[in-house]
């Protein structure tokens, strides 16, 4: 259990802010943090990580303090068991993907650990490439096996996938599961991306001016109440066309275009470019509209 109080004022486009955490989280949870930008989202990963020091509050991780402002506890970064991996990945770019990973390797001796890191992230073939030739997708990959060197209890992720197209977001969103799964990680990630954040997270805390205003499962925050049926698309209405009695709704989810046929009833309630989920209960799909 990751128990968490922070504060700290913060100067936004906004204005003043008082950035102002009291939370809770279960190990082994995805989480996704969601909110408009200068919400506080990334200072709030800088705190956790020990990048930036909170004006008061505490941070405790099982039974160890990273953090404590009134018994003047603060562990370095290099001391938290955590994972960070930014939003422009800053690798080294004078070193190779090897050479990523082993210049954050706590123990130097414990290279097999590292070679079993390549194999999970697909980059066994490029361990003796420079980063700097790279793709973006295989970037992504050794920033996050890089932070994965250290056998962290909390994986951080300042918005991952936001500069990948399409195609690779969906490829890594896997990786991220199935990295996510294999070494029993506590994952807190920023996103905007909903349709993302219903793929990968169990949890959504949703931010505002420094505070969480929302917290639940993807549903509770996005529909506002539990949605039934086995199968759910989270998408994008791109058009909706009359057929008959019928409307043709086309929504775009990831790389794939699907058409699903609703009522008028259902075509009432939308709008080209609304956040939808398609679900299917007994064979019978329906579109639905949820608030981001």
């Amino acid at each position: 259990m990751f128990e968490i109080q922070l504060s700290k004022k913060l100067h936004s486009a906004q204005g003043d802010m008082l950035l102002d955490i009291d939370l809770q989280i279960s190990e082994k949870q995805f989480v996704a943090l969601y909110g408009k930008s200068g919400a506080g989202k990334t200072t709030f990963l800088k705190m956790l990580a020990g990048i930036t020091e909170p004006d008061k509050g505490r941070i405790i991780a099982g039974k160890e303090t990273w953090f404590d402002k009134e018994k003047k506890i603060t562990l370095s970064p290099q001391k938290r068991k955590i994972g960070f991996v930014f939003q422009d990945y800053a690798l080294f770019p004078n070193m190779s993907v090897r050479q990523n990973l082993e210049f954050v390797l706590p123990d130097k001796k414990n290279k097999n650990f590292v070679d079993e890191l390549l194999e999970i992230t697909g980059l066994a073939g490029l361990a003796n490439t420079s980063v700097t030739t790279l793709s973006g997708g295989q970037q992504q990959r050794v920033a996050l096996a890089r932070a994965l060197v250290k056998q962290p209890d909390l994986l951080l992720l300042d918005e991952p996938l936001s500069s990948l197209d399409n195609e690779m977001r969906l490829k890594l969103q896997d990786e991220l599961i199935k990295i996510h799964k294999h070494f029993g990680l506590t994952t807190i990630m920023i996103s905007h991306d909903t349709s993302e954040i219903y793929r990968l997270a169990d949890t959504v805390i949703k931010m505002d001016f420094g505070k969480i205003v929302q917290q639940g499962s993807p549903d509770l925050l996005f529909h506002n109440h539990q949605i039934s049926g086995k199968v759910q698309i989270a998408g994008q209405l791109i058009s909706l066309v009359q057929n008959d009695i019928v409307y043709i709704a086309q929504i775009l989810s990831g790389n794939n275009l699907m058409k699903v046929i609703i009522t008028k009833e259902e075509a009432e309630q939308l709008n080209i470019g609304d956040s939808v989920l398609i679900v299917s209960k007994a064979f019978n799909p329906s579109v639905i509209k949820y608030k981001a």
